[in-house]
């Protein structure tokens, strides 16, 4: 059996009791409609001259419960009701001390937001990526008052922060997880093409669709377009000898690893437009770090992999163009042809390494025995490597707006990033930070990918493969106040050709791509206790990375 006691009241500025009141429930149901909250379960009052609504409801499961509120004779259960109300009053002005703005009190109790601002910057869109100046304020009471003790929790995480070096594995041992990949690529490419490249039997007929089976076409109708022109393409671009048919294969040269809202679209889309720069044929196949383990979305389970020649397929077209170049008559064109490179670029690569606990015998320190880096490196020693990052604090706010679905807030976003803090440290507590930056199943628990930013700790791992030489480090800060100056870092890196006046000013002056949706620019900054709370956090990662990379504009200390 189930009672509930709901009262409205009203109390005016110069009364001391109540000037109108109801109360219902338990046996008696006579009562008095209050005309101003008009039924609803509401009490209403005043401060400052300010009319407000609170809401005291009171719940009781079975006649147990409720038998003892019954002893009460109907007075003193009203009194005990409005000593209840009294004191919500009481701790409600308190609160409201300074701040005299009328307030909807629902229970639980819950504060609004102030207005929030919507100067702050977007996650990919490079314009947005400039310093911005809010006036600092306490948004949210209750959050400013956790401080201390999220603190306590940042505090109890960068204790145990420490940068080991991780045990390489042996080139067999990859050999053993990867068989078929190996005996697909080959050792050596052929020397005069730039990006490495290799002729490869076809064995399919002259009516056999060259990209049937292909699983980005299968899984994915949005390819089909594309795969489209790539069959167009395929037959006439065929060598033949000694009675077989052999087509050039090619993997890039260089490549894009990251990260996620750190500007890489914008400079994808920039880079394209250089003549001498050929993309595979989907901008991100994400293939070394989740196809090639049959993930497409790791909540949806594991499909079936995607083998090697899948991935090969999107770089076709530029396979298409090199080998026209080889087999050019003349020395000017196979030199304009020969300059070509192939790039790839899947923000994923620098970072996602959760497939490891499926298909990988676990370790007995919870670290991952191989990393994408391992396998890229025992194929393409010389590969060339460009990374984009900015302040890993405004990078996971983008982030967070970007990939969530509903109910987005600056409010919903401290508690996100308050539960994944405790989760960290609840990793950290038994593990090694790489175990726990690695862990598949707490990347998966923590509403917001916390760990994305931890950029020291995934640029130490791949350099453990790779020269710091083969790297190019970005900042997206960077890229938004001079373009320009970017991208020709990025071709002198690659040791691209000049441009065009005119090509130049169609890269450097085109709109930022993948821009923050209106809609997520409307929600303005996260709250400052938030940035301040992730500034701490981040804070370590950022000193090491900065110190690895001789750079203090990595510090993030002014954005």
């Amino acid at each position: 059996m189930r009672h509930c006691i709901n009262c409205c009241i009203q109390l005016l500025p110069d009364e001391a009791q109540p000037q109108q009141g109801s109360c219902r429930g338990g046996p008696h149901h006579s009562r008095q409609e209050c005309p101003t909250c008009k039924g609803e379960n509401k009490i209403v009052f005043r401060v400052d001259g300010k009319q407000m609504l609170a809401v005291l409801e009171v719940r009781a499961e079975g006649n147990e419960s409720w038998s003892g509120f019954l002893r009460f004779k109907k007075g003193k259960r009203c009194s005990l009701v409005f000593g209840l109300i009294i004191m919500t009053l009481v701790m409600a002005s308190y609160i409201l001390s300074g701040v005299h703005q009328e307030l909807l009190i629902s229970s639980p109790f819950h504060y609004g937001a102030l207005p929030s601002n919507p100067s702050l910057t977007d996650g990919e869109n490079p314009s947005d990526a400039r310093e911005h100046h809010h006036q600092p304020s306490v948004n949210n009471i209750s959050y400013v008052k956790d401080y201390p003790s999220i603190k306590l929790i940042i505090n109890s995480i960068t204790a145990r922060i420490e940068f080991t070096t991780r045990q390489l594995p042996d080139v067999e041992d990859l050999k053993k997880q990867e068989l078929h990949m190996f005996s697909v690529i080959p050792h050596k490419f052929l020397p005069n093409s730039k990006s490495p490249c290799w002729y490869g039997e076809f064995t399919g007929r002259n009516t056999t669709d060259p990209y049937l089976t292909n699983s980005y076409v299968l899984y994915s109708k949005r390819f089909r377009s594309t795969f489209d022109a790539l069959r167009k393409a395929f037959w006439g671009h065929l060598s033949h000898a000694h009675g077989k048919h052999f087509r050039l294969r090619c993997l890039p040269h260089f490549y894009i690893i990251g990260q996620p809202k750190c500007g890489t679209t914008d400079l994808y889309d920039r880079l394209r437009l250089h003549p001498e720069v050929k993309f595979s044929a989907i901008k991100e196949p994400h293939w070394w770090t989740r196809k090639r383990f049959g993930i497409v979305r790791l909540r949806d389970g594991l499909r079936d992999r995607y083998p090697v020649e899948d991935y090969l397929d999107l770089f076709d077209l530029a396979a298409h163009q090199i080998h026209q170049g080889l087999q050019a008559s003349s020395a000017k064109e196979q030199s304009k042809m020969n300059r070509i490179i192939i790039g790839e670029a899947s923000a994923s690569t620098m970072w996602d390494n959760n497939a490891w606990t499926f298909f990988y015998d676990n370790s007995t320190d919870g670290e991952p025995p191989f990393l994408t880096q391992d396998f890229i490196h025992a194929f393409q020693p010389d590969a060339k490597l460009i990374v984009m990052l900015r302040d890993p604090v405004e990078r996971l706010y983008s982030d967070y707006l970007y990939f969530a679905s509903s109910n987005k807030s600056a409010d919903d976003f401290h508690e996100k990033v308050t539960e994944a803090l405790q989760l960290f440290e609840t990793c950290v507590l038994g593990y090694s930070l790489r175990a726990c930056v690695y862990n598949n199943t707490l990347n998966n628990a923590m509403p917001v990918r916390l760990q994305v930013g931890l950029y020291a700790v995934y640029l130490l791992d791949w350099l453990t493969v790779f020269n710091k030489e083969q790297f190019l480090i970005l900042r997206l800060e960077d890229h938004a106040s001079n373009v320009k100056y970017t991208m020709h870092r990025v071709f002198r890196f690659l040791s691209l050709g000049p441009l065009s006046e005119k090509q130049e000013a169609l890269m450097t002056k085109s709109p930022a791509s993948n821009a923050r949706r209106p809609e997520d620019r409307n929600l303005g900054p996260m709250w400052p206790v938030t940035q301040r709370l992730l500034r701490d956090f981040y804070g370590p990662f950022n000193a090491r990375l900065a110190q690895v990379l001789a750079d203090e504009a990595f510090l993030w200390k002014k954005t």
